[in-house]
C-alpha cells in the first residue's frame, strides 16, 4: 500500500459513518421498507420529504417516440408512488398542520386530490351535493379533509409573507418558481371561488353525530388490492382509525371560525359567527381529552381569535372559563348584576374560596357608595353584609361592626334572607362544624334583635328547629318573652346603619375606621373628640396614606394642643387628597374649615393655607381640559400674582405652588406682567420664575422682527445648562487622568426631571411650540445628522451652533424632546406641525410604520380626512420623500410608486425601481386605480408582461385605459383627476396606519 493511500485509509477512517439517504425508487423495490423506515426515530429522507419526492416522480411528464412532451403515464409504477405519498400522510395521521409546514399549496392539492381518488369519491359531482351522512365513512372524511384545507389554506394565504429571496447560485432555478407561483395562484382563485361551497360542506359535518373514520396504511393496501369492480363499501370503510365525532367538530368548528374571521373584514357580520364557532371550539375542547388523534389546535391562537371576536362584537361573556372569580365579580359591578354578586357570595359560602378580605373590600365599596348618597344601593349592601356575617361565622370569626349595625334595626326581607343564605351554606363534607357554627349566630342574632315578632320568626324556622336542641330553644324563648316584657321599643331611637353612635359600646378602631371613610369636616371633628375622649395618642397616625408636605410637617406638628393639631393635619392631608382625584368640592370645604381653625392661632398656618387654597382653585381652573377654557376670573389672577410677590418672611413655602402659578401665567398669556412687572429679586431667587420671564419674552417676539433674539439666546442658555453634564476626573498615582463619574450638572437653574415636570404643566400651544423649537434644535446640533433632522417651526430663532458641545447629554436631549411632543400632542392632537414632528422623530429613529402613521395624521387633520387637498406647506418634498422611504423600508413598493406621484417632479427612478420588486408586502395591483401618471402605469404593463403575469397586467392596462387620464384632455381635467386619486389613496392609506 502506498504512503497515499494509506494516508486517505487513516482519513476516511477517522470519520463517523453516517448511514447513506434511503433512495425514493428503493421503496417501490421492497413493499416492507416504507413501513420500517417511518417507524425509525428520525427517518432521512423525513415524511415530508417521502411525499414531495413520491409526487415529484409520479407527476413527471414523459417524452413519446416523437419526442413530445405528454402527460404522466397512469401505469402502475405512477399509480404505486401516489399510494406510498398517501401511506406517508396517513402514518402521519392527516395532520394538516405537519403536511401545510412541508409541503407546497401545489403539492398539497395534488396529495388530496389523490385521497378523494382513492377514497372513491364521486368524479364530477360538487361536494356540497353530497350527503356525507350516506357515504362511506373513509370517503366523507377525505371530503372534509380537503374542504377543511380548501378554506384554511385561504385563510393562511391572507397573511402577508416574505418570500425567499434566491441567490445568484439559483437563478437557473427562477422558471421553476415562477410557474409553481403561477401554479400556486391558480389553485387559490379556485380554491376562493369555491369557498362558500366548502363552508356548507363543513357546515353539513356538523349535523352528523356518527363517528368517522380515516385511511391507515392497513386501508390503504386494502384499497390497492381491490378489484376495479368495487363499490366502496369495503372493509376499509370501517377499519381506519376511529375520529370521534366530538373531535372532529371541534377541528371543523375552529376552521370555520378562522374563515368567518377572515371574511369580517368586508363583512363585519361574519366576526359574530366566527366567535359562535369559537365558542363551540372552546366547549368541546373541554370534553376532549390530551390524547385525541386529530384535533391539533394552537390553543393561544384560538385564545387570540376569541378575544378580537368578543372585542369585535362588543359581547362580553362574565361565564368565560378564563375569568377568575375576582374578573367575574368586578363584571357583575360593571355591568351592575347585583343579583348575580350576591349569588357568587352565597356559593363561596360552601366553596370559602374568596379570601375575606376581599369580600369585606366588596362591601365597603358599596357602602361608600351608599354613604355617597346612592341609597338605591342600600339594599345590596344588607345582602352583602349578610353572606359576609354567614362566612365569618362559618370561620369561627367575630361577625362584622357593619352587621352588628344591621341588627339594630332589621326588617323580615333581612332576616328571611338570613335564614335562606344559613340554609345554603350547610356544606355536607363539614355538616356537624358548619351546624354548630351556624346554630351559634342564629342564637346571636335572636339575643340582639329587639322586634320580638322578628325573634319568633326565626324561632319558627325549620334550619333553627334542626340546629338548636330543644332544652336550648326552650330556653332562649324564655328569655326573650321576659326581655319583651321589660323593654319598651317605641321609646328608643333607633340609631342609622350608616351612623355609629358615639357610646361607650363603640370601640376606638370603629371610629378610626370612620374616621378614615369621612370627608364631613363636622364629622371628623366629633370623631376627634370622641377618640381623644377615650386615648391619649396621635389619631393623624391612624392612616399612613394621610401625608402633608414636608415644608409644613414641622409647623403642624409644633401645634401644642394634641386635639387641634390631629384635626389640622387630617383635614389638610384630607383636602390634598381630594385635590389628587380631583374632587375640589370635598378640598374646598375641608381647607376652609382648616383656614377657619389655624385662624383663630396661627398667623404663619394661615398664610400657609392660604397658599393652598390658591393652589387648589389654579388646579380646580385648569382641569377643565383642552385649549379653549374660558379665562380665569380677575379674582384669580390677582391672587397668583399677589402670590408670586409676596415677600412674608418665615412662612414655609412650598416650590410646587410658584410652579403652577407660573405655569398658569404662561397658560393664560399674562406675557406682560412675566416680562415687565415680576420683581427681579423673585426672578433671581426663584427658578421657575426665571423660566416663566424667558419663556415670555421669546414667545412676545416670535410675530416680530426676526433680528430680535436676544431673549431667545437666554432661554437657549439656560435649557442647554439644564441638560448639560459635568464630568469628575481623578488623577492616578501614574499619573494618568480618568473619568470617575458624570452627573447632572449643577450650572443649571434647576434639574432636567423637574423641567420636565413644569413643562408637563403648561398648556399654551405658542409656549409649547416654542419649547418643541429649541429642544429639535439643540437634537439636531448634538446629533450631527444632517439627512436624519427632525422639523419644527420657528428653527431659526436658535444658535446654530455650540461652544462646549461636549458638556451636553445627548440621550438627555433626545428623551425630553420626544416627551414634550407626546405630552403637547395629548393637549392638541390635531396640530400638524407637532404631528410633523413626531413623525420626523420616528423616522429618525427607524419606526417607519409609526413615522406614517403620524406624517398621514398631520395630513388627515388639514385636509378634513383628505377630503380636500393637503396644504404644500405641510406635505413638502421632504414630507412627502421620508413617506417614500418609510414605505420603501417596509417593503410596500407600490405605495412608493404610488407616492413618486405627489411630488412637484414626478422621481421616476425611485418608482420604476420600486416596481421591479417582487416581494411587495402591500395590495399590489389593488393600488393601481391611485396611479394616474401614465408613465408610471405603462411601465407597469411591461414589467407584468415580461413576468407572465397576465392577470396583474390586464388590471394596469384597465387602469391605463381610463378616459380621463387621456393625455388630449384640457389640464384641468387632469388634475382633477390626480385630486381624486390622492384623496382615495391617501384615505386607503390612513386605513392601514391609523
Amino acid at each position: 500500500m502506498s504512503a497515499e493511500t494509506a494516508d486517505r485509509v487513516a482519513v476516511t477512517g477517522s470519520r463517523p459513518n453516517t448511514p447513506p439517504q434511503t433512495s425514493w425508487f428503493e421503496f417501490l423495490l421492497d413493499e416492507s421498507l416504507l413501513e420500517n423506515h417511518l417507524q425509525k426515530s428520525s427517518p432521512d429522507p423525513s415524511p415530508v420529504q417521502l411525499v414531495i419526492q413520491f409526487l415529484e416522480q409520479a407527476s413527471k411528464p414523459s417524452v413519446n417516440e416523437q419526442n413530445q412532451v405528454q402527460p404522466p403515464a397512469d401505469n402502475r409504477r405512477n399509480r404505486t408512488l401516489k399510494l406510498l405519498a398517501l401511506k406517508v400522510s396517513a402514518h402521519l395521521k392527516w395532520d394538516l398542520d405537519t403536511l401545510e409546514k412541508g409541503l407546497s399549496i401545489p403539492v398539497l392539492n395534488m396529495l388530496l386530490n389523490e385521497l378523494l381518488c382513492v377514497s372513491k369519491v364521486p368524479p364530477g359531482v360538487k361536494h356540497v351535493d353530497l350527503d356525507l351522512s350516506t357515504l362511506p365513512p373513509t370517503t366523507a372524511m377525505a371530503v372534509l379533509i380537503y374542504n377543511r384545507w380548501a378554506i384554511r389554506t385561504i385563510v393562511l394565504n391572507s397573511f402577508p409573507e416574505k418570500p425567499t429571496k434566491l441567490g445568484p447560485h439559483q437563478m437557473n432555478m427562477l422558471n421553476l418558481v415562477q410557474q409553481e407561483k403561477e401554479s400556486t395562484e391558480n389553485i387559490l382563485k379556485v380554491l376562493k371561488e369555491q369557498s362558500e361551497d366548502s363552508i356548507m360542506v363543513l357546515e353539513g359535518a356538523l349535523g352528523i353525530k356518527k363517528d368517522f373514520y380515516i385511511h391507515t396504511l392497513r386501508t390503504l393496501d386494502l384499497l390497492a388490492a381491490e378489484p376495479p369492480t368495487t363499490n366502496g363499501e369495503t372493509e376499509c370503510s370501517t377499519a381506519g382509525l376511529k375520529i370521534s365525532a366530538d373531535e372532529l367538530h371541534c377541528q371543523v368548528h375552529y376552521d370555520l371560525g378562522a374563515i368567518f374571521f377572515q371574511q369580517g373584514c368586508s363583512e363585519p357580520s361574519s366576526y359574530e359567527k366566527a366567535r359562535e364557532h369559537f365558542f363551540k371550539t372552546k366547549e368541546l375542547l373541554l370534553k376532549l381529552d390530551s390524547k385525541a388523534l386529530h384535533c391539533r389546535l394552537d390553543e393561544r391562537r384560538l385564545a387570540g381569535y376569541w378575544n378580537a371576536c368578543r372585542v369585535l362584537t362588543g359581547a362580553s361573556d362574565p361565564s368565560d372559563a378564563q375569568l377568575t372569580p375576582y374578573s367575574l365579580i368586578n363584571n357583575f359591578i360593571k355591568s351592575k348584576n347585583y343579583q348575580a354578586l350576591i349569588e357568587t357570595f352565597i356559593k363561596d359560602n360552601v366553596t370559602l374560596s374568596l379570601p375575606n378580605y376581599f369580600r369585606q373590600s366588596i362591601l365597603r365599596e358599596f357602602v361608600h357608595k351608599v354613604q355617597q348618597g346612592d341609597r338605591t344601593l342600600e339594599e345590596v349592601c344588607h345582602k352583602l353584609c349578610v353572606c359576609n356575617a354567614v362566612r365569618e361565622a362559618l370561620e369561627g370569626q367575630v361577625v362584622s361592626v357593619f352587621f352588628q349595625q344591621l341588627l339594630l334595626r332589621p326588617n323580615k326581607r333581612t332576616v328571611d334572607f338570613l335564614l335562606e343564605v344559613c340554609t345554603r351554606a350547610l356544606d355536607a363534607e363539614h355538616a356537624e362544624t358548619s351546624r354548630r357554627k351556624l346554630a351559634a349566630l342564629l342564637k346571636a342574632v335572636c339575643e340582639s334583635v329587639e322586634e320580638t315578632s322578628l325573634v319568633f320568626m326565626v324561632f319558627a324556622h325549620k334550619l333553627f328547629v334542626e340546629l338548636l336542641p330543644e332544652e336550648e330553644r326552650k330556653t332562649l324563648v324564655e328569655q326573650m318573652r321576659k326581655r319583651s316584657a321589660s323593654i319598651n321599643l317605641s321609646a328608643k331611637l333607633l340609631p342609622s346603619f350608616y351612623d355609629i353612635p358615639a357610646s361607650a359600646s363603640v370601640n376606638i378602631g370603629q371610629l378610626e375606621h370612620q374616621l378614615i371613610l369621612s370627608l364631613d369636616c363636622r364629622r371628623i371633628r366629633q370623631i376627634l373628640i370622641e377618640l381623644h375622649g377615650m386615648a391619649e395618642r396621635p389619631f393623624w397616625r391612624v392612616n399612613s396614606k394621610w401625608e402633608v408636605p414636608q415644608d409644613y410637617v414641622s409647623v403642624i406638628l409644633g401645634i401644642k394642643d394634641n386635639l387641634t393639631r390631629d384635626l389640622v393635619y387630617i383635614l389638610m392631608a384630607k383636602g390634598l387628597h381630594c385635590i389628587t382625584i380631583k374632587d375640589f368640592a370635598h378640598a374646598r370645604q375641608l381647607f376652609s374649615a382648616c383656614l377657619e381653625l389655624v385662624t383663630e392661632f396661627s398667623p404663619k398656618l394661615r398664610q400657609v393655607m392660604l397658599n393652598e387654597i390658591l393652589l387648589l382653585e389654579v388646579r380646580a381652573h385648569e382641569s377643565g381640559g383642552g385649549c379653549t377654557r374660558e379665562r380665569p376670573p380677575p379674582d384669580l389672577v390677582s391672587r397668583v400674582r399677589g402670590y408670586l410677590e409676596m415677600r412674608i418672611h418665615d412662612i414655609p413655602l412650598r416650590q410646587l405652588v410658584g410652579e403652577e402659578c407660573v405655569a398658569f401665567m404662561l397658560n393664560w398669556r399674562e406675557n406682560e406682567y412675566l416680562t415687565l412687572q415680576v420683581p427681579q429679586s423673585l426672578v433671581m431667587n426663584n427658578p421657575y420664575i426665571k423660566l416663566g420671564q424667558l419663556l415670555a419674552a421669546t414667545c412676545k417676539e416670535l410675530p416680530g422682527p426676526k433680528e430680535s433674539r436676544r431673549t431667545a439666546k437666554d432661554l437657549w442658555e439656560v435649557v442647554v445648562q439644564i441638560c448639560s453634564v459635568s464630568n469628575q476626573y481623578k488623577r492616578a498615582s501614574d499619573g494618568r487622568v480618568s473619568l470617575i463619574k458624570q452627573r447632572d450638572s449643577t450650572m443649571g437653574i434647576l434639574h432636567r426631571s423637574k423641567f420636565v415636570t413644569f413643562i408637563k404643566k403648561l398648556r399654551e400651544p405658542l409656549v409649547l411650540t416654542t419649547l418643541i423649537s429649541l429642544f429639535v434644535r439643540l437634537h439636531s446640533i448634538v446629533r450631527d445628522d444632517i439627512v436624519n433632522e427632525v422639523t419644527a417651526e420657528h428653527l431659526s430663532i436658535w444658535p446654530s451652533t455650540l461652544p462646549n458641545l461636549q458638556s451636553v447629554d445627548v440621550e438627555a436631549v433626545a428623551v425630553t424632546m420626544k416627551e414634550l411632543v407626546t405630552y403637547a400632542l395629548t393637549l392638541n392632537p390635531n396640530n400638524h406641525s407637532w404631528l410633523i414632528t413626531q413623525a420626523d422623530i420616528y423616522f429618525v429613529t427607524s419606526q417607519y410604520s409609526a413615522a406614517l402613521h403620524y406624517y398621514l395624521q398631520a395630513g388627515a387633520v388639514c385636509s378634513d380626512y383628505f377630503s380636500k387637498a393637503v396644504p404644500p406647506d405641510v406635505y413638502t418634498d421632504q414630507v412627502l420623500k421620508r413617506m417614500i422611504k418609510c414605505c420603501s423600508l417596509l417593503n410596500c413598493h407600490t405605495q412608493v410608486a404610488v407616492l413618486c406621484q405627489f411630488l412637484r417632479e414626478v422621481d421616476y427612478m425611485t418608482a420604476f425601481k420600486a416596481l421591479q420588486e417582487q416581494n411587495s408586502h402591500d395590495a399590489m395591483d389593488s393600488f393601481y386605480d391611485y396611479i394616474w401618471d401614465v408613465t408610471i402605469l405603462e411601465y407597469l404593463t411591461y414589467i407584468h408582461h415580461k413576468r407572465g403575469e397576465n392577470e396583474k397586467r390586464q388590471i394596469a392596462i384597465k387602469a391605463i385605459g381610463q378616459a380621463e387620464l387621456n393625455a388630449s384632455n384640457p389640464e384641468e381635467v387632469l388634475q382633477l383627476a390626480a385630486q381624486k386619486r390622492k384623496k382615495k389613496f391617501l384615505q386607503a392609506m390612513a386605513k392601514l396606519y391609523f
